[in-house]
């Protein structure tokens, strides 16, 4: 089968960061699924682990952590998947990625694939919802389903993928006001069509910011990029007892700075339960579905915004270059696989 990797990190502009190759199809056994790949989502990890892990011995590794696609077979352990089944998911992170032809994938963290959606649409959606949906409900413990409730959450870089997806999520789950932040007049506009109440200038003083729309301090701060740069402006954002969460890898982080106001510092990385194979891990799979179905109903759309063709070396590395410039507004999606030998 087709599939793209890298052999060494290289520089994305090296011929050789990426690279078209094959290998023999797996075998599901337990509770994997065969899925056939129709599409595929490109997201910052890929490029962070391309940059930054290089394969041991000469191996080739498959990056890809965003799919939709058809079960092809299934382990003998299934239970909610059947062959023809068309499903998306985010995978794990411990295992080859999604970009080859056939991928296998436990199925307690695959969702059903919304009845209305191409597979290039839904492929944009499982990494970014499952990051968002854990961020506001398992780490910020904020409540769903109850549009009575109040308060305010500050969404630092809500134009990215899983910043257009928390847009959604707390503005229809949630009686929150959402403010988003976007520097550009593309990307704010953006932001302001997911359904945010304000959008404000990260690249201004967050507070300075917060003070035009009328909102001195908020309560909830979901920080998805650059936190240690902003986090003076956030902590002087956030009310007293307030909660900040985070999805980036800053260097350092001085968290004294949150002390004097008891701000909770709360981490949220989507692999956790497929890595430790938590007792939890179905809650994936649970979260994709009730999200398939909130779309066929209207209430959340794809974040796809870049098709940039089929899945070759080629395609993908424009891919990586765009998510490297710091640029992308929501999903970069790839289909298919060239055809010939």
């Amino acid at each position: 089968m087709k599939a793209v990797g890298y052999q060494q990190s290289l520089p994305i502009d090296h011929p050789a960061s990426l690279i078209d190759f094959e290998l023999p199809e797996p075998i599901a056994t337990g509770h994997d699924l065969l899925v056939e790949v129709r599409a595929v989502s490109v997201n910052p990890v890929d490029a962070k682990i391309r940059a930054n892990v290089a394969p041991e011995n000469g191996a080739t590794k498959i990056l890809g952590w965003d799919a939709a696609g058809i079960v092809r077979a299934v382990g003998d352990k299934v239970s909610l998947f059947k062959p023809g089944d068309r499903v998306m998911y985010a995978g794990d992170l411990l295992r080859s990625g999604t970009n080859s032809e056939l991928h296998l994938v436990d199925e307690r963290i695959v969702g059903r694939m919304p009845t209305n959606l191409s597979f290039e649409a839904a492929a944009a959606l499982p990494l970014t919802t499952i990051t968002a949906w854990e961020m506001l409900f398992d780490r910020l413990q904020i409540s769903r389903f109850a549009p009575s409730a109040t308060g305010t959450l500050l969404i630092v870089g809500a134009a990215g993928g899983v910043g257009s997806m928390m847009v959604q999520l707390a503005r229809k789950l949630t009686g929150l006001t959402v403010i988003g932040t976007a520097s550009r007049p593309e990307t704010r506009q953006w932001v302001r069509d997911l359904g945010a109440d304000h959008v404000i200038d990260h690249t201004r003083p967050l507070s300075e910011e917060l003070q035009k729309i009328g909102i001195p301090q908020v309560d909830y701060v979901a920080s998805l990029t650059h936190t240690d740069l902003h986090l003076p402006e956030i902590v002087a954002s956030l009310a007293p007892q307030g909660k900040l969460g985070l999805i980036d890898d800053p260097a350092s982080l001085d968290v004294t700075l949150l002390k004097r106001k008891s701000i909770s510092l709360h981490w949220e990385f989507m692999y956790t339960r497929s890595m430790f194979a938590t007792a939890d891990m179905i809650e994936q799979h649970r979260l994709l579905t009730t999200v398939a179905q909130m779309i066929e109903a209207g209430v959340l759309q794809s974040t796809l915004t870049e098709r940039f063709g089929t899945i070759n070396a080629d395609n993908m590395r424009r891919a990586h270059r765009l998510i490297e410039s710091g640029r992308a507004r929501g999903k970069i999606v790839l289909s298919g696989f060239d055809a010939g030998a």
